[in-house]
């Protein structure tokens, strides 16, 4: 998918962070927009932003309900009759704590968002998209945590993206093997340390999925960055529209794997790999910053 213009593309969580980013680029390479996303103020100040920027359109939606999402598919065909790029982007966190101090809302929270809520968007529009016979993708946003390696204390948000690594590479093996016209791609924010919304999801984290344990405050993106330092490491800020551009190249160049730093992260799996062959334990415990 070479061009972008008047192509419909749907991105869930778009309304902030890298979702709005991809918006924005996705608006001025001539695409039609809609915004699934659960926070209604966001969603009305980023359409109202960009209203001068194309054809846009925001519906509030919650992505770990499949109902919702599925609402959503139902607009998008009755407003514009079909999907050519469906941006599987919301995500949340939890706060960091061992295995252990979990809590059973954390997980329930966090993999209903990030896990359930990509398995939603591909159930209520890929089958859409496949009988249209047009041109189509699908971008799942992982993380490296996770994706890649994980940090030893997000073990919860970790799981989450190391699961969506996995059902991505499924999908898009089962979409080429099925003969469609569509493609899948994993698209890991990169390039640096992200100033997104993820540092602060608590905000839309529903009543009944509240923490049933009291937590240390979670920390923002400085705090990391300290801590990162501390640990020898420095993590400058990744610019978000940059790497939103960087993921719609990506699209076009049909990579599956979509990540700054690509070599980086060949080298980390690969020590991974030979840690595993030595039946180790294949996190590098001195890479990893204490917070």
């Amino acid at each position: 998918m070479n061009d972008f213009n008047n192509k419909i593309a749907v991105v869930t969580g778009g309304a902030s962070g890298i979702g709005r980013s991809l918006v924005k680029e996705l608006l001025a390479a001539g695409a039609r927009v809609v915004i699934g996303d659960v926070e209604q103020s966001a969603l009305d100040a980023v359409t109202a932003e960009f209203a001068d920027a194309g054809e846009i359109l925001g519906v509030v939606t919650d992505v770990s309900d499949a109902g919702s999402v599925n609402a959503l598919a139902d607009k998008v065909y009755e407003t514009y009759g079909a999907c050519h790029l469906l941006f599987n982007n919301a995500g949340v966190a939890a706060p960091s704590a061992n295995v252990w101090e979990t809590t059973d809302n954390d997980w329930k929270w966090v993999h209903g968002v990030n896990v359930n809520g990509v398995v939603h968007g591909i159930q209520a529009f890929v089958p859409r998209m496949i009988a249209s016979g047009e041109e189509g993708y699908v971008i799942n946003t992982s993380s490296g945590d996770g994706g890649v390696s994980p940090l030893p204390y997000q073990s919860v948000y970790a799981s989450s993206k190391a699961a969506v690594s996995c059902l991505t590479e499924c999908l898009a093996a089962q979409l080429l093997t099925e003969g469609t016209k569509l493609g899948a791609s994993i698209f890991y924010p990169s390039g640096g340390l992200l100033d997104t919304g993820i540092w602060t999801t608590d905000r839309n984290r529903p009543t009944e999925l509240a923490r049933e344990k009291p937590y240390d405050p979670v920390p923002t993106v400085q705090d990391f960055q300290k801590a990162a330092a501390a640990a020898g490491m420095e993590l400058p800020l990744q610019d978000l529209d940059e790497l939103a551009r960087f993921c719609l190249q990506g699209v076009q160049e049909k990579r599956f794997v979509i990540m700054i730093g690509l070599e980086d992260a060949a080298n980390t799996l690969q020590d991974r790999a030979s840690r595993i062959g030595r039946a180790e334990l294949p996190i590098d415990l001195a890479s990893v910053p204490q917070l």
